[in-house]
């Protein structure tokens, strides 16, 4: 019976801690960044903007409205999401959910943005057939050829200064909450001092938030 007279270590616990990601509703306007698969956190964002939009215009179930977030919380009224992904495949993980919000955003409150890093950037000459496919079946069909869905796909990753700018000058005066997820430290630095730039230069305040998922 020795082992009831041994030390043990002292363990602690902490936590749990909520998801920065669940703050968003603390912000009119919110900038949506997953990379890769982290876009999860941001569709499920996506979704519940959604369901509150559904519910402020009737068209929620009772069963569903009760579980959807109260509205009084509710106060986003615009939402730009960019998905950045090397993979074509990817886009096929929530097409359900970009065709949704297409039909359901009447009003235009959230602005899709999918970007697909192993094609060429924009106006390389390398990438003008696909653009040119891309233009045709999104006129004929309204589906774009490389996510399958009705949002438009842009080659290369997103030309972040010219996002926060045009953020900025839209938004003048309040505050938008910046989420991001997603692999590698370079999206992440560059999002965060972004952020602090464009908050110290403009009346726009950005306030960045990390997600892990």
């Amino acid at each position: 019976m020795k082992w009831l007279f041994c030390s043990f270590p002292k363990v602690r616990i902490d936590g749990p801690y909520g998801a920065p990601a669940q703050d968003y509703k603390q912000y009119d306007v919110v900038l949506l960044v997953g990379q890769g698969i982290g876009a999860t956190p941001m569709i499920s964002i996506i979704k519940d903007i959604i369901n509150n939009m559904k519910q402020l215009d009737g068209d929620l179930e009772a069963d569903d409205a009760s579980s959807s977030s109260s509205l009084p919380s509710f106060r986003t009224q615009r939402a730009y999401f960019y998905w950045v992904t090397r993979e074509q495949g990817s886009f096929e993980w929530f097409h359900g959910i970009m065709d949704e919000v297409a039909e359901t955003d009447k009003k235009g409150i959230i602005e899709l943005h999918n970007h697909c890093t192993s094609v060429y950037k924009d106006g390389d000459l390398r990438s003008r057939v696909i653009a040119q496919l891309q233009m045709l079946n999104q006129a004929k069909h309204n589906i774009d050829v490389i996510s399958g869905t009705r949002v438009k796909t842009h080659f290369a990753r997103p030309d972040w200064p010219n996002v926060y700018k045009h953020i900025a000058e839209n938004h003048q005066n309040q505050r938008v909450g910046v989420f991001y997820c997603g692999g590698g430290p370079e999206p992440l630095k560059t999002l965060r001092e972004l952020a602090k730039d464009f908050s110290r230069k403009t009346n726009t305040k950005f306030e960045f938030h990390k997600e892990n998922f």
